[in-house]
């Protein structure tokens, strides 16, 4: 969308959320595995796409790179599916494979998305794109 506004990581969330969500990102590139059909509801173009995306989003993330609405919707909705999906993401694997408790990420991740809520909010609904 023209004229978006970017935002920072540090503007909307706190270093250990960030750190949730770069985690959550590596985990693509990893354990869990996605369909092309999955990755193209996230916004990516395909399984591959989403792949080589986190790498970059990791680094924006960790770098504090303003992102437009639709890089942090992907980034939300990435880490809600590796995090929860056993089918697709990481699931009943998390604790083991990143060193984070259920009970811990849940409570950050609901953090995550009420302060994503407002830039995340075009995206309810619809896919962010690829």
């Amino acid at each position: 969308m023209p004229g978006e506004e970017r935002t920072a990581a540090s503007e909307l969330l706190t270093g250990d959320e960030i750190r949730l969500l770069r985690r959550a990102l590596l985990e693509w590139g990893g354990p869990a595995h996605c369909s092309d059909q999955l990755a193209v509801g996230m916004g990516f173009a395909d399984a591959q796409d989403l792949v080589d995306r986190t790498g970059p989003l990791r680094d924006a993330l960790g770098d504090d790179v303003p992102l437009p609405p639709a890089d942090w919707a992907r980034v939300l909705l990435a880490t809600e599916i590796v995090f929860v999906s056993d089918l697709a993401g990481t699931g009943v694997e998390w604790p083991t494979t990143t060193g984070l408790a259920d009970e811990p990420t849940i409570r950050m991740l609901r953090s995550v998305q009420r302060k994503l809520g407002r830039t995340v909010r075009p995206y309810y609904g619809k896919s962010p794109g690829a």
